[in-house]
């Protein structure tokens, strides 16, 4: 029988279970995942939040399958104040480098500013906060390589933090970073949308 977990990923780990670098790895965390399990819809080692990990690799087809896409919402600090016109320039799309030096014209289904992180993520506090920067609440269907933090940086900000709030119905809520929540498959697939 197939097991699914949802982890909060800490910042610094990535989202793998061996790696030849001195990495922090899903498996330092303090759990006992059963084998054959893997990450969905990884994190790169700077980003933090919602992470699925499965021993069902159905799941990887279903969440990046065209024919039925599933929103991925993430919290984002940027350095600097984001202008009026550079967050319509994200929300109308912009052009991002993907594999192999190809142009992707990438656009959110939705982006807006957050005055209060906290009010998304408790640990949103940050101590580059004392330095201009603002947070936005990206909403994305597609999930291209680093595309957050590539759209930011064509529009001439640098991501500091990027934090997965959910998949589709699937919500980080109050896990705590490192935790580990395991849910049944009903309730699983419930939550993509895909029962």
């Amino acid at each position: 029988m197939h097991r699914y977990f949802l982890i909060n990923k800490p910042r610094g780990v990535v989202s793998q279970f061996v790696s030849s670098d001195a990495v922090g790895l899903l498996s330092d965390l303090a759990f006992n995942f059963p084998p054959g399990t893997h990450a969905v819809g990884r994190l790169d080692k700077d980003s933090e939040g919602l992470l699925i990990l499965t021993t069902d690799k159905s799941v990887t087809r279903l969440l990046f399958s065209l024919e039925k896409p599933h929103s991925r919402v993430y919290l984002v600090m940027v350095q600097n104040e984001v202008a009026d016109a550079t967050l319509t320039l994200l929300r109308t799309g912009i052009v991002i480098k993907i594999k192999n030096g190809e142009h992707y014209f990438a656009t959110p289904v939705a982006i807006e500013r957050v005055h209060d992180p906290k009010i998304f993520y408790a640990d949103a506090g940050d101590p580059r906060e004392a330095w201009p920067h603002t947070w936005l609440l990206i909403t994305l269907q597609e999930g291209k390589y680093r595309q957050v933090r590539k759209m930011v940086l064509a529009a001439r900000h640098r991501c500091l933090r990027l934090i997965r709030l959910s998949i589709s119905n699937i919500k980080l809520g109050n896990i705590e970073p490192g935790e580990i929540k395991e849910i049944g498959r009903d309730e699983f697939y419930q939550l993509l949308g895909s029962d």
